[in-house]
């Protein structure tokens, strides 16, 4: 039975930040993009795979219901996966749809107006700390923000106390 060792949300999916450093620190043999949008584009889905191949880690692109259905069929075979997503809606389903999940890095989602910045990688709405902190409670995942493994986390109690003060200001 397959694991998944860490689960990101980053919007850039597969980068070099990925590949060196959280690869080897979550003992990963394998790479799961759970991605709709990269999953249907020929083009992206190739450049993400020729990325995560360089690595010798066995990397799928998977529609994000894929990603659940692979986890009710087989349990990610015999792989200790890094799971990405881009956006913490598609994670919040993978999980609430059954993908078990102890440990959840938010490591990149860009500062945009109507975002209030956690960490310099990563920014997020109130709705989005509700989602968290529903997912936090229900299915018992930690959940922190932390852009690559030797930068400092920040928790996701320490981040709901960031976006009310952002919302005070």
């Amino acid at each position: 039975m397959g694991k998944v060792v860490i689960a990101r949300v980053d919007a850039r999916l597969i980068h070099g930040q990925v590949m060196t450093n959280l690869s080897k620190s979550a003992g990963a043999n394998a790479i799961f993009v759970a991605d709709d949008a990269a999953a249907h584009d020929e083009f992206t889905k190739n450049i993400i795979l020729g990325a995560g191949g360089r690595t010798g880690l066995k990397v799928r692109v998977l529609k994000e219901e894929g990603a659940v259905r692979y986890w009710q069929d087989r349990q990610y075979d015999n792989y200790n996966v890094i799971l990405l997503t881009k956006t913490i809606e598609a994670m919040a389903t993978l999980i609430e749809s059954g993908v078990p999940i102890d440990e959840l890095n938010l490591g990149g989602i860009p500062q945009r107006p109507g975002l209030i910045p956690i960490i310099k990688e990563v920014a997020i709405t109130r709705e989005q700390l509700n989602r968290l902190l529903d997912v936090e409670a229900k299915f018992g995942t930690h959940i922190y923000f932390q852009a690559i493994p030797s930068s400092k986390k920040v928790s996701l109690k320490d981040a709901a106390k960031i976006v009310e003060s952002g919302e005070k200001s």
